[in-house]
């Protein structure tokens, strides 16, 4: 393929994975951020990587589960060129289950997710154990899956921008559009398209969260009480989130102190461990709830890249491969509840 030149305009998670990807297929790429790298909700401190429910398949589940099997061989590439690690971890999840009606439905779910999850993962109903990193289980029973990951975001975003620096894109904070232009600019990008087109296109979403100090270990995250808690390798134990659509500014407040007590009364090793970050920041949530791809009408040449709202990270891999196959080869992959062009 003869080289071409693509402007990615936001260095976030969906800007990064689609430049690393066209880098990939010999383009010559810049980045565009006024802000930096990861600066928008892609700097957040969660990152959990989860799966949906494994039942009522749809084009939405089947592109994450294909996301989510691309991912350990997308973030070994990049750390392996950047010498930077993005903290990823397939470390499976543990979800305790309320009563026996949740453990009869869970183990329903065991047979579906080997059917629809094609071998690759499972998802199994165990007995606790009461081992400190377990969530306390009314039940008695716990679903551990082995699909679910976690990555450092802000980790991840530098060694995604440092492999593509490596393999020769320019990360500037502001330059002229230059061949394709792909829009993967996040929350504020979602309001300036809505403005455009006079409907809603989609919606920032206040999310909060916060980061403790404590040494899990190699264990699987947990989701319980409406919370992640994901382990990170750095020492510390990322919680979240809140989804506030109406909100009055950007701090935290009381509503994260309940995030964190919810956290601490599932996961009783928590009880003691000292919060070192409070975090709050803009989601972009298309109207459609799924990713937002594929071109810009009315607009020849720009593309977009949106909406990736909580599985952001999750999604990545994919939505970098699907539209790099639209702008350089014009191959269109894009799931049909994906589509831009159907939300304006």
């Amino acid at each position: 393929m003869a080289s071409t030149e693509v402007t990615i305009r936001g260095a976030g998670i969906f800007g990064l994975s689609c430049a690393w990807a066209c880098l990939q297929r010999g383009a010559r790429v810049t980045i565009v951020d006024p802000h930096g790298v990861g600066a928008g909700s892609s700097g957040g401190v969660v990152g959990a990587l989860a799966p949906h429910v494994p039942e009522n398949w749809n084009d939405k589940k089947a592109f994450q589960l294909d996301s989510l099997l691309m991912a350990e061989e997308f973030w070994t590439e990049v750390q392996e060129v950047s010498g930077l690690s993005p903290g990823y971890a397939r470390s499976g999840r543990l979800q305790p289950l309320a009563d026996d009606r949740a453990v009869e439905l869970a183990r329903g779910r065991e047979a579906t997710a080997a059917e629809l999850w094609q071998g690759h993962a499972s998802w199994q109903v165990i007995a606790a154990t009461g081992t400190p990193w377990e969530p306390v289980s009314p039940s008695g029973y716990l679903v551990h899956d082995t699909l679910t990951a976690r990555m450092h975001p802000r980790q991840a975003c530098e060694a995604l921008a440092a492999a593509c620096r490596a393999r020769g894109a320019r990360i500037v904070g502001e330059a002229p559009d230059a061949g394709s232009v792909i829009w993967a600019t996040g929350a504020a990008g979602l309001e300036e398209m809505s403005a455009m087109a006079g409907r809603q296109i989609g919606v920032p979403v206040k999310g909060q969260a916060a980061v403790l100090r404590h040494t899990a270990g190699q264990v699987p995250q947990i989701f319980a009480g409406g919370v992640h808690v994901v382990p990170h390798a750095d020492g510390t134990v990322a919680i979240g989130s809140t989804s506030e659509r109406e909100f009055e500014g950007l701090g935290t407040d009381a509503q994260l102190d309940e995030v964190i007590a919810a956290a601490r009364a599932a996961v009783l090793v928590l009880q003691g461990a000292e919060v070192i970050e409070r975090w709050a920041g803009l989601r972009p949530r298309a109207r459609s709830r799924a990713p937002m791809l594929g071109p810009w009408p009315e607009r020849p040449g720009h593309f977009i890249a949106n909406g990736g709202f909580k599985i952001g990270f999750g999604m990545g891999p994919k939505v970098g491969q699907v539209m790099a196959d639209l702008v350089l080869e014009g191959h269109d992959a894009i799931p049909e509840g994906f589509r831009a062009e159907a939300l304006f």
